[in-house]
């Protein structure tokens, strides 16, 4: 037996959470069961547990869109007994059940070998967001965005991915100006590695489609009018790259900035992400993050503690990353 997360809907169309007792023959009959060490607490995962949206698409569910663990059965030729692993997306804790579990029976086709480099519980700490974060330096590199062109907007920067990304972007050799509604959190950012931090609610503003040139590139994990801020002031051939919708799904701008600027935008998806590109980001990471500054940024609790950080995330109350240790008492 072993315990997870369970989610269930109600005749009424609410969510109960509980934490349960299963057993082995209850998880799918899939390619490769994992013994879970760590999972992760995200933006999308705090949606599900509260249902605050729609993103649960199968019940009951086991929520989580991250996990890291010990493989203990396999039928894959690429994984056996023994190998540490990790996953991230790839519709856990959407379609698939998903990380908040102490075990996981999973397909092999988006599952990567842990680096050496990083215990399972720092591929957690990095998990999702801090993957996502990579595929957009990655995005930022193939985009010809090198440090010598100017500064670089992360906005939401004190979240999961904007804290990654400023981290990353440092160490590459990048001038990260930060934008953050918690000006409280400036001496944090500033242990990151932002150079500048501005307060998100000057990016809130209404706009023109041109506003002075001053980035050369963003990381954008909000969406909306802030993102429409950040496209206006671009530089002439500078690169947005949208990996989050925080304040919202719209996007109030015009063609202006693309066509007379030729500014580029490109949207991250990390759930369904090829493999070849995860693991070309995971060898990244392995290489490009500051294991002592990804420490400081990470918070670690228990399964009983997930509803309530769930709810924090979603009040804006939560810094950088939330590990949960799925055997922790």
């Amino acid at each position: 037996m072993f315990k997870a997360i369970i989610l269930k809907k109600t005749e009424d169309k609410t969510n109960t959470l509980s934490i349960e007792d299963l057993s082995i023959d209850d998880l799918p009959k899939e390619e490769i069961l994992i013994e879970v060490e760590y999972s992760t607490l995200n933006y999308k995962d705090s949606l599900a547990v509260t249902n605050k949206l729609p993103i649960v698409k199968n019940y009951p569910m086991i929520p989580g869109i991250d996990l890291a663990g010990i493989v203990r059965n396999s039928s894959n030729k690429n994984f056996v007994i023994g190998d540490k692993v990790l996953l991230n997306g790839s519709g856990l804790g959407e379609i698939s059940w998903g990380g908040m579990s102490q075990m996981a029976c999973v397909k092999g086709n988006y599952l990567i070998k842990i680096p050496s480099k990083f215990s399972s519980m720092q591929t957690m700490t990095i998990g999702t967001a801090g993957y996502t974060a990579m595929l957009a330096v990655l995005a930022l590199e193939k985009h010809k965005i090198t440090p010598d062109k100017g500064e670089i907007l992360v906005t939401g920067a004190t979240g999961g991915v904007g804290s990654i990304s400023v981290m990353l972007l440092d160490k590459l050799g990048y001038q990260v100006c930060a934008a953050t509604g918690k000006l409280e959190n400036i001496e944090y950012l500033k242990s990151l590695g932002a150079k500048r931090i501005i307060d998100r609610n000057d990016l809130s503003k209404e706009c023109k489609p041109l506003e002075k040139e001053i980035w050369a590139g963003v990381i954008d994990t909000v969406g909306s009018q802030i993102l429409a801020n950040a496209c206006a002031s671009v530089k002439y051939g500078g690169t947005l790259v949208l990996c989050g919708l925080a304040q919202g799904f719209d996007f109030p701008t015009t063609v202006m900035p693309f066509i007379l600027r030729g500014i580029s935008l490109f949207g991250i998806d990390s759930v369904y992400c090829p493999l070849e590109l995860r693991q070309e980001a995971w060898e990244r990471l392995a290489r490009d993050i500051d294991l002592k500054k990804l420490q400081s940024i990470s918070s670690l609790i228990s399964l009983s503690e997930v509803l309530n950080n769930a709810k924090n995330m979603l009040a804006g109350d939560i810094k950088g990353r939330i590990v949960i240790d799925v055997n922790m008492a």
